[in-house]
C-alpha cells in the first residue's frame, strides 16, 4: 500500500513541474513591452461616441518608446490612437480616451505598437468586457 502511494506521487511531480513551468511567463527581452491588464474606466458611464478612459497595466524591459494603442471592438477594428500618457514602473501604465460607435455589450481587445531595435513591434493582445449605453433621449432623467 505505501509503495503504491509512493509511486503514485512520484508519478505526479513531473507533471506538476511541466505545468508550472507552462504557466510561467518567460523573462522579457531588451527593449520588450508585455501588457498585462486592461480596465475600462467607468465603465457604468459609457455612452456611444463618448470618450472614455482605458487605464492598461504593462511590464518592459528599459523605456521602450509607446507609440500606439490599437483597440477592436468586438470585432470592430483594430483603431488605432496615437499614446501619450506613459508611466514607466513596475508595472508600468498607459492611459487613452478612446470612443465607440457600437451600442450594447462590447468585448474590447487592445496591443500596444512600440520602438524595439529601430522598427514598430506589437506586444501581446489582452482583453476586458464592459457595456455600452445608447446615447440618453432627450429630456429623459440620466442614468446612475
Amino acid at each position: 500500500m505505501r509503495l503504491r502511494l509512493i509511486t503514485g506521487l512520484m508519478g505526479l511531480v513531473p507533471l506538476l513541474m511541466i505545468s508550472s513551468c507552462a504557466t510561467a511567463p518567460k523573462p522579457l527581452a531588451p527593449g520588450e513591452v508585455r501588457l498585462s491588464s486592461m480596465q475600462v474606466l467607468d465603465a457604468e458611464k459609457l455612452r456611444v461616441n463618448t470618450p472614455f478612459l482605458v487605464s492598461i497595466s504593462f511590464e518592459a524591459e528599459g523605456e521602450p518608446e509607446i507609440r500606439t494603442a490599437c483597440f477592436s471592438f468586438s470585432g470592430d477594428g483594430p483603431h488605432c490612437f496615437k499614446v501619450t500618457n506613459v508611466i514607466y514602473g513596475s508595472p508600468g501604465n498607459i492611459k487613452i480616451e478612446i470612443r465607440t460607435k457600437n451600442p450594447g455589450s462590447s468585448y474590447l481587445e487592445c496591443y500596444v505598437g512600440y520602438i524595439r531595435d529601430g522598427k514598430i513591434q506589437a506586444t501581446n493582445a489582452i482583453s476586458t468586457h464592459f457595456r455600452v449605453l445608447t446615447p440618453p433621449v432627450k429630456g429623459s432623467p440620466p442614468v446612475r
